[in-house]
């Protein structure tokens, strides 16, 4: 008998369709998560962007680690999930846009998460990448280049920096909780975000002093409040919620494209409501950034590889016999077939 620290869950059935009821969710989903960074834009004006974190993330965890059961999973995992998942990627995110990213670029450079994801997935866990996947991750790179090189001037390099280290963190978040095989999405999103308020906070004191703390506590406007309250309850309870559903019940490369619309909605949005008209290059680098991750998010047809490159030979059970996992929180499998790793 062969053991092999990633086992081969399932394959994907290309006969599943999403029904049009789940598609029009998906799509509601998207809408969301791509109006968000408006929303974040609008509210954070006098908010230090550390402390609107921090604050956004305690409306999360509170109340809702009272009305969600903790994940089965090790402490040490979920507050790594955590740590890169929501402190490391809505940190740097929101930096970022205080540094004068604007939001529908933002929505679109976090796409570049996919790309991370492979890379780091194929040096950490040893999964082979695909030619569909190589070519995608070559696509999407290309496309993050002509956005760099072609930004416009309001748009500074340190911004742009920072978007990327968004979704470097949100691509290492997602191969954390794809190998730590812990069930329960929206669980694993609500318990990991608990390692975030805290440190943020005396972070945001550091950088930001008392004195801005104080006086953004004391004039936190009711926009402020609306904006924390749209991305606490809407965008990560109700939009994960709803996505992991719809991960549970549907092959992930039917479910994911959806969310390439939030860049779309969040650049419409911003061009809308804020008159911030992306330039060519910007529009151009952010086609072929798209297109380079609809590639990788084609379906291979083969099996998923262990450490050693072969199939395994001998698929393992889930705690209730079932060989069928439903997504982690922020899970963003892209390949067909889902490994699934434990970490020592």
């Amino acid at each position: 008998m062969h053991h092999h620290s990633l086992v081969l869950h399932r394959y994907v059935d290309e006969d599943e369709r999403v029904t049009l009821r789940d598609s029009l969710l998906a799509a509601a989903v998207a809408t969301l998560w791509g109006f968000n960074f408006v929303v974040i834009d609008w509210g954070m004006d006098g908010v230090p962007p550390l402390l609107f974190v921090a604050i956004r993330f305690a409306v999360v965890v509170f109340p809702a680690v009272f009305l969600i059961p903790r994940p089965q999973g090790p402490w040490r995992v979920i507050a790594a999930v955590g740590l890169f998942m929501s402190l490391g990627q809505f940190g740097f995110l929101y930096v970022s846009m205080a540094a004068g990213m604007p939001p529908g670029l933002a929505a679109l450079v976090l796409q570049a998460q996919v790309i991370f994801r492979i890379l780091i997935a194929a040096g950490w866990l040893g999964e082979l990448p695909t030619a569909a996947q190589v070519a995608g991750t070559l696509l999407g790179g290309a496309g993050l280049v002509v956005v760099a090189v072609g930004r416009g001037g309001h748009v500074p390099l340190s911004a742009l920096g920072l978007c990327v280290l968004a979704a470097l963190s949100w691509g290492i978040g997602n191969v954390i909780s794809r190998a730590s095989g812990i069930q329960g999405g929206l669980s694993l999103t609500v318990w990991s975000a608990l390692v975030v308020p805290v440190p943020l906070f005396a972070l945001s004191l550091a950088v930001n002093g008392a004195d801005a703390v104080g006086a953004a506590l004391s004039d936190f406007s009711w926009q402020a409040v609306v904006s924390t309250l749209y991305t606490a309850v809407l965008a990560s309870l109700v939009g994960y919620g709803i996505f992991n559903t719809l991960l549970s019940r549907y092959p992930s490369s039917a479910v994911v494209p959806w969310v390439l619309l939030a860049p779309v909605v969040a650049m419409a949005a911003a061009w809308l409501l804020l008159d911030q008209r992306p330039n060519g290059a910007e529009t151009l680098g952010g086609l072929v950034l798209i297109m380079g991750v609809l590639v990788t998010l084609r379906p291979s047809g083969r099996p998923a590889l262990s450490r050693a490159g072969e199939a395994d030979d001998e698929p393992s059970a889930t705690e209730d016999g079932d060989h069928q996992r439903a997504p982690g929180a922020g899970d963003d499998p892209t390949e067909p077939c889902k490994p699934v790793a434990e970490l020592r």
